[in-house]
């Protein structure tokens, strides 16, 4: 929603400040506006293969709707991996064999909808669970295995970014080829009177002008997002390997998901207290 807020200002600022001394009909040249925008399509299809557009254009909406990564998600994954490893340390590692096996059905997966419905997530708790009870890997050979799957993950998620970042940086040059070929065509018609030379002339003009305007007020702001998106959706498995690694290491589920607390972003994070009551509350249920 900030996105279409930061939008309508940057039109305010711009377009609308022109209006007020300027003619808004001189701006509107079809024509260069269509080349600008085939241009960009264009680009965007020769610079990428069918799984990076894939990628981008689905991340695109994600733009508009609020991060779900929250303090309330945190609570409730910590308050599971802690009755997880709480069960570990009770009954064996064993025990939650049945759990990650079949986690929807699981009487304590489905206790937290909100984490097992990121199928993304659920594979990753379930999947280093599972090497856990297998009881083949120490801590330093799964903690090797994390870093490199979040790695990847890193790199996938921050594709539609970099590639919106590169056509952003491509516009304003779109924006000057359409404006060189408007000079061409003013530069063809040297005999028509010195009024029609001058709209011809602007309307040239606008295409630099578009171009600019596009890219610094519409395609970097979405890059710009999608950046911010894709670091806040890495730190959620900072968060999980935290925990699991601190339990194969010997400590407690209280002190664990305290090594997982700690990894979060201070705006999302919960307080000691606040984890702790809701710990109790819901083991109270």
């Amino acid at each position: 929603m900030l996105l279409l807020v930061g939008y309508v200002v940057v039109l305010l600022a711009s377009v609308g400040t022109y209006a007020v001394h300027g003619s808004l009909g001189a701006l509107w040249v079809p024509m260069e506006y269509l080349a600008i925008i085939g241009l960009f399509i264009g680009g965007f299809i020769a610079s990428n293969g069918p799984k990076a557009m894939k990628a981008t254009l689905a991340a695109l909406p994600s733009v508009l709707k609020g991060s779900p990564y929250n303090k309330a998600l945190y609570m409730e994954l910590l308050a599971m991996l802690f009755e997880i490893l709480t069960k570990v340390r009770k009954e064996g590692l064993m025990s939650i064999e049945n759990d990650i096996e079949n986690p929807e059905a699981s009487p304590i997966f489905s206790k937290y909808p909100t984490v097992i419905a990121d199928h993304h997530v659920l594979e990753f708790i379930t999947d280093y669970l599972r090497m856990m009870v297998g009881g083949n890997l120490n801590a330093f050979e799964i903690e090797t295995l994390m870093d490199t799957e979040i790695e990847t993950h890193h790199h996938e998620a921050h594709m539609p970014a970099h590639i919106m970042q590169r056509a952003g940086d491509a516009t304003p040059a779109f924006g000057i080829v359409v404006a060189v070929m408007g000079v061409v065509n003013v530069m063809g018609s040297v005999g028509e009177p010195p009024a029609v030379l001058g709209r011809m002339i602007g309307g040239a003009l606008v295409g630099t002008f578009l171009g600019i305007l596009l890219s610094y007020g519409f395609v970097q702001p979405i890059a710009s997002q999608l950046e911010q998106k894709a670091e806040e959706g890495s730190k959620i498995y900072h968060c999980i390997k935290a925990v699991l690694l601190a339990s194969m290491n010997g400590y407690a589920p209280q002190v664990a998901v305290e090594f997982g607390r700690k990894v979060l972003y201070s705006s999302d994070r919960p307080s000691f207290r606040e984890l702790e009551e809701d710990l109790k509350s819901r083991k109270g249920k």
